[in-house]
């Protein structure tokens, strides 16, 4: 394989800077692929094709190998996502206090549905099975640019607020 990306237009090496001492610890090791997706994303934000490719190189597992893996587990993304991830927990406790209604405002007010990002980037909305906050119920996490941040007994008031007060310091 060459030192290009599939649409031949960047050298890899380049380009990927940041993993290659991840792939110089574990290109080699069997049943590493897992470990090495979770490092390009963390690295990345998500698994871009190019990416995808990088590692068919360095690891000779073949391209369509890896995407089968990063399609079948849920926390490998292929697109990117927005500077602030929302994760609304979906379990029984938050189900039973209301999160669908709590989903509801964030789609109404932000124009986005489960796993879409806002037009400005600023928003991602992915639901989740559980954030093990039950006595918060309804709960949400935001992954942002500043760390994390959990928030609960929410209300469709509430969370309105809170996306407006977070997308004011973007």
């Amino acid at each position: 394989m060459s030192d290009k990306t599939c649409c031949g237009c960047n050298t890899l090496s380049d380009n990927f800077k940041e993993l290659a001492p991840t792939m110089e610890k574990y290109a080699k090791v069997p049943g590493s692929l897992i470990t090495i997706l979770q490092k390009a994303q963390d690295i990345y934000g998500y698994l871009s094709p190019e990416v995808i490719y990088y590692i068919a190189k360095e690891t000779g597992i073949k391209p369509a190998k890896i995407y089968g893996v990063a399609t079948f587990y849920a926390q490998f993304r292929l697109d990117p996502i927005g500077d602030n991830l929302l994760m609304l927990c979906k379990g029984t406790a938050c189900h039973v206090n209301g999160a669908d209604s709590i989903e509801e405002a964030i789609t109404e007010h932000l124009g986005i549905a489960d796993g879409e990002t806002t037009e400005d980037g600023i928003f991602t909305l992915n639901n989740v099975a559980c954030l093990g906050c039950c006595s918060l119920a309804p709960v949400m996490m935001v992954q942002g640019k500043n760390g994390e941040e959990t928030y609960g007994n929410l209300t469709p008031d509430s969370v309105k607020e809170i996306l407006d007060t977070i997308k004011s310091q973007n």
